[in-house]
């Protein structure tokens, strides 16, 4: 089964479950009704809410084919339409491979498009290792199936070995359960920071 097949398999049980709890709230849990009770919203934020479909704090666990598990989490999400791709704010996920090799990836937007087989992360976008390395960029795409992506744009990272900045990079597997390869690009600056020996 699919990544896809997975999500609307997930979501067509736990969104009717959900509607059913809140139901249950309402009727058989009130506390009384107060008449002059304030809404603890604001206007714009209501109006924002009921504008379109949403789910608030989204989670998603699953596992590739070749065994690693990927947890992904958001303040909220909404699914795309004709035309527009599904979106999700205060995106964090992490993939965790077969192997033990840790990614955690954390941006403010993310966009995915199931028919281009993408995901794109923007705004402040964070990705750590395991092994120690800490990359920022602006842009993210990266492929729906298998580990890999690339940004256009420039990098800063810090990691063990030093300071880099470059003007690209690209991720992924060389071989299809293999380790993971960070490949930087164009404009790379290295400043090399040796460990201290006591």
């Amino acid at each position: 089964m699919d990544f896809y097949s997975r999500m609307v398999a997930i979501f067509k049980v736990l969104l009717p479950l959900l509607a059913l709890a809140i139901l249950a709230t309402l009727f058989l849990i009130s506390r009384g009704s107060e008449i002059d009770a304030v809404i603890p919203f604001a206007e714009s934020d209501i109006h924002e809410r009921t504008r379109d479909q949403q789910i608030t704090a989204p989670f998603f666990s699953g596992n590739t084919a070749s065994g690693d598990e990927i947890v992904v989490s958001a303040t909220r999400a909404r699914p795309g339409g004709a035309g527009a791709p599904a979106q999700a704010t205060d995106v964090s996920a992490r993939l965790t491979r077969a192997d033990g090799q840790q990614v955690t990836l954390d941006s403010d937007t993310a966009t995915v498009d199931m028919g281009a087989d993408t995901a794109r992360f923007s705004g402040d976008v964070r990705i750590s290792t395991s092994t120690g390395l800490v990359v920022h960029t602006d842009v993210l795409n990266t492929a729906l199936e298998g580990v890999s992506g690339d940004t256009p744009g420039e990098v800063t990272g810090t990691g063990p070995f030093g300071d880099i900045t470059a003007g690209q990079m690209q991720f992924g597997a060389k071989n299809g359960d293999g380790p993971l390869h960070m490949l930087f690009t164009k404009r790379v600056k290295l400043v090399y920071q040796p460990k201290k020996t006591e």
